[in-house]
């Protein structure tokens, strides 16, 4: 398995590789879990060579924000890359990314002012200037996103577009323990009984999908639901439960089409996410 950790030699090992045919990329922050290697295993079956990056991107934290304790275990990542066969890693270091006078930041408007972007001020500012980095550093034909994060996913595909980069964007399905908590590196912040009652995340998005498909048409009163089941549960706070029509998350009076379930909340130390697809009848 390669293992580069600067820009040169990502790009001289795929200068010797790209003849071979489709580059694959797949953006991490590491601490591996099943969701990280899900992305892996698609990656290598439509790709000739694939680039794993791991790489904690300080620009997407705030200052109150975990950065410094964020899960870190890049032996264990490496293992589990050797593990998964057929990629390639590049663990660059924070000089290697910005480099001292470092002025440039990108940032994609009106997908970022809801969810996580208006709790999270400068989240995606960080989130799309490190993905155009990496996007310029591998030149990939396709890049792989958990839908886990929907709006991160909604954000890049709206930079590949914006920005005319030759590249695919190409997400794979949440991977969910198998109570339907869905994988996620701060999982490991849980103590058992808030491992527990994360859980409601999932089990309020299930019950918020059953009652549109029983008939359920009007938007707030799905995010009323949504807001109520987390609520219930002594240890989680939430932060939000929105309704959105997709592709682009627009503001709904009345529910049709598809439509985005988003939640998040805090549980003990963990901020977590989750979301859920409907497609309304």
């Amino acid at each position: 398995m390669q293992v580069c950790r600067t820009v040169q030699e990502v790009r001289e090992f795929l200068r010797a590789n790209r003849h071979k045919g489709p580059v694959g990329l797949v953006p991490t922050m590491g601490y591996f879990h099943a969701g990280h290697l899900a992305l892996m295993h698609r990656a290598r079956r439509e790709c000739a060579t694939v680039v794993v990056s791991i790489y904690v991107n300080p620009l997407q934290f705030g200052p109150a924000e975990d950065y410094s304790s964020y899960p870190r275990d890049p032996q264990r990542d490496l293992q589990l890359a050797r593990e998964a066969g057929g990629v390639a890693v590049f663990m660059p270091s924070d000089e290697e990314m910005y480099p001292s006078g470092y002025a440039t930041y990108v940032e994609v408007q009106g997908l970022t002012d809801k969810l996580c972007g208006r709790h999270r001020p400068g989240h995606f500012r960080g989130v799309a200037t490190v993905v155009t980095k990496l996007f310029n550093i591998v030149r990939p034909d396709r890049a792989y996103f958990g839908e886990k994060d929907f709006q991160q996913a909604l954000v890049i595909k709206r930079l590949v577009a914006d920005l005319n980069f030759d590249l695919e964007v190409l997400t794979v399905p949440t991977v969910r323990e198998p109570d339907g908590l869905a994988m996620s590196s701060r999982n490991v912040y849980l103590s058992p009984a808030e491992r527990q009652a994360a859980t409601v995340l999932y089990s309020s998005l299930l019950k918020a999908r059953n009652a549109i498909l029983a008939g359920e048409r009007d938007p707030r009163r799905i995010e009323n639901l949504l807001a109520e089941a987390i609520n219930a549960e002594p240890l989680a706070r939430l932060e939000y439960a929105e309704v959105y029509g997709l592709p682009w998350l627009a503001e709904l009076t009345r529910l049709e089409g598809e439509v985005l379930l988003a939640v998040a909340a805090r549980v003990g130390r963990a901020r977590l996410i989750d979301n859920m697809v409907v497609v309304v009848p």
